[in-house]
This record gives structure tokens, C-alpha cells and sequence, in this order.
């Protein structure tokens, strides 16, 4: 959960109210993480895809332990809804991140919502999936123009020191 002025001053909550309930919020993350693990990227609104965050890096870490922890089982088996992809959360997801130890998930802003309420969306995704990516891979280009100021600035300031030595 980002931290803003209203989680600091909470009052006692400790989460977004979402649904109708703490039994309709707990049903709908569930929904949108088994999305997750199946698609491997996901759609959502910003408040949602934040939420959804901290559970689905949970869910790779107890996978990371094995099929053959009892409470990795247990975990699994909750949080996804379809039991067929609890095999593809061992045996797909959690090799990908043997190596790496925090930050599975990447979430991108996309455009508002165009519907009436017009709600902050965001892409929540798994990193390594075989999807495009989000954001285009940066290419250094010479021939942009502050590349070329820079590049105007540095052989000046050689031309200066030079002089001056």
C-alpha cells in the first residue's frame, strides 16, 4: 500500500475498503490474483492492482519454498481460486524468481478509465512473462538534441582545460 496522508492518519484500518465487506475485499483479491497467475498480466484499477501487489510477492515467495511445503500448499490452494493453476505457480513462476529475492511484480499507469467513473488504471504484471513490455526499452541515440548539447559541453570544457594546463 503506497503511503499517503490517509494511510498515515488511519484511524485503525489497516486496508483499503473494497467490496462489501472484509469477506467481499478477501474474494476479490483472490479473483484478481488467480487472474494474475493465469494471464500473467492484468488490467485493473491503480487501488486494486496496489492491493493485489503485496499478495501476489507473498505467493512467489512461499512458492519459491516448493511444492512440498505444507504451508506453501495451503497458501497456494487459498489465494487461487482455480486449482489447476497451482502447478504453474510451482513450476513455472517460482523457477523464473529462484534467483532473485524481492520485486516480482511491475505495475504501470495507463489512461483513466473512459467509463463514468473515470478510475486510475493501472497494468499489474509478473516480470519475465512473454508479453511486449510495458515501457520500450531506452535507446542511447547520439543524435538527440541533449546528447548533442552534452556532447558540445564536453569538448568545450576539454578545449578549456587544455588551454589552460
Amino acid at each position: 500500500m503506497r503511503l499517503t496522508l490517509q494511510t498515515l492518519i488511519s484511524h485503525g484500518r489497516v486496508a483499503r475498503k473494497m467490496g462489501l465487506g472484509p469477506e467481499s475485499r478477501i474474494n476479490m483479491l483472490r479473483n484478481i490474483l488467480t487472474g494474475l497467475v493465469r494471464h500473467e498480466r492484468i488490467e485493473t484499477t491503480q487501488a486494486r492492482a496496489d492491493e493485489v501487489r503485496f499478495y501476489a510477492e507473498k505467493l512467489i515467495e512461499y512458492a519459491k519454498k516448493g511444492d512440498t511445503d505444507e504451508k506453501a500448499m495451503k497458501m497456494a490452494s487459498f489465494w487461487l481460486t482455480e486449482k489447476d493453476l497451482v502447478p504453474k505457480l510451482f513450476k513455472v513462476l517460482a523457477p523464473r524468481f529462484e534467483n532473485q529475492s524481492t520485486s516480482y511484480t511491475r505495475m504501470a499507469r495507463i489512461p483513466n478509465r473512459e467509463n463514468l467513473d473515470r478510475a486510475k488504471m493501472a497494468v499489474l504484471e509478473y516480470k519475465g512473462n512473454p508479453f511486449p513490455p510495458l515501457y520500450p526499452a531506452k535507446k542511447e541515440n547520439e543524435l538527440t538534441l541533449i546528447n548533442q548539447l552534452l556532447k558540445g559541453y564536453r569538448e568545450e570544457r576539454a578545449r578549456v582545460l587544455a588551454a589552460a594546463a
